[in-house]
């Protein structure tokens, strides 16, 4: 269903609520309107809920995306120092440990010099996510963008906060709180990196997200990228079960499978990889990256695996695994930890 002009919002409901869904201009028409501050919290919060009732569409995903990308707080990278990769997610899925996020420092110290690691992320409502995690490991997690971007100079990897560099997005900010579901915004989250990442790990919640996520990477010319979800839901390159991968590269998506068995992991059970508390989700960041060996280490060795071959620092996953393996072992990304920690907080 085609959808009329985005500027008469009397229109734009009616229209979504018939099942509807926008243009990508119609998206970027709608998303300037509510990043500007032009519409209220009733219209947000309609729009944000006709969108969910059936899952946001790639033009959607793209237009909005554009418009974030524009408002955004940039974090500048130094030139010939590396490609630029994010592992930021989604969420949504069964809650782990936070993988992604130590999967960044990991792929940090594996590539000195390679890979710029910019981990965009936020806090979760379960209390447990990478921003809650880094600020206690000591991060400081706002550290302005020039800060950042000393560590990106220094270490390779820096943390930015998204709502500090997406200030824009406030206007809908109490509306998505009180909403109390998933919304547009947690699927665009990974499209609006501030350091514009043209290389990306995206795990999601489901065959649908990452799909359209994929589809939307593609047209926002994504150098590299490869979206995941694995067979029992979860939003990482899993041990568990089969992963599904849609691999971007040259505006071209194309579907894969894996099966960690073939790159010798074991298998292991979900159970096996919660975090319940964030005390716990803390002791088990530092367990790995102090060398502990086990199912949780194996998880941050493949996804960050993963991000190295997104990253072009060697020709396979397996190859990656044996690079972010040697990082912890030897020690290094424990001791990039140690320098993000500390240069966060200088300045």
């Amino acid at each position: 269903m085609s959808l009329p002009s985005s500027d008469n919002l009397h229109d734009v409901f009616p229209a979504l609520l018939a099942g509807g869904a926008l243009s990508e201009p119609q998206a970027e028409a709608v998303f300037e309107r509510l990043l500007g501050g032009r519409l209220d919290e009733g219209q947000i919060g309609a729009f944000l809920a006709l969108i969910a009732t059936r899952g946001p569409s790639v033009d959607e995903l793209v237009g909005a995306a554009r418009v974030m990308r524009r408002c955004v707080t940039s974090v500048r990278t130094p030139v010939g120092r590396g490609r630029v990769i994010d592992t930021c997610g989604t969420g949504g899925a069964p809650k782990l440990f936070n993988v992604s996020t130590i999967g960044a420092i990991v792929t940090a110290a594996a590539a000195p010099g390679r890979v710029l690691v910019a981990k965009h992320g936020n806090k979760s409502r379960t209390g447990r996510g990478s921003a809650e995690l880094m600020q206690a490991l000591g991060v400081r997690v706002d550290a302005p963008a020039e800060v950042q971007e000393r560590c990106l100079r220094e270490i390779g990897v820096c943390f930015s906060f998204a709502p500090s560099h997406h200030p824009a997005a406030r206007h809908a900010a109490s509306v998505r709180k009180n909403l109390g579901f998933p919304t547009i915004f947690n699927i665009i989250g990974p499209l609006a990196n501030p350091a514009g990442a043209t290389r990306q790990l995206v795990g999601t919640y489901s065959i649908e997200n990452a799909a359209k996520l994929a589809a939307a990477l593609a047209r926002l010319g994504a150098e590299r990228a490869m979206v995941i979800h694995s067979a029992d839901g979860l939003d990482e390159l899993t041990t568990t079960a089969e992963n599904m991968i849609w691999h971007v590269e040259q505006r071209m998506v194309h579907e894969d499978r894996l099966d960690a068995r073939d790159l010798g992991f074991a298998p292991a059970r979900i159970d096996d990889l919660k975090a319940d508390s964030l005390d716990e989700a803390v002791a088990i960041a530092r367990a790995v990256l102090a060398g502990e060996t086990g199912p949780r280490r194996d998880l941050v060795e493949l996804n960050a695996g993963a991000s190295l071959f997104v990253a072009g620092c060697c020709a396979s996953i397996g190859d990656g695994v044996a690079q972010a393996r040697e990082a912890i072992v030897g020690g290094s990304a424990g001791r990039t930890l140690a320098e993000l920690i500390r240069l966060s907080h200088a300045g």
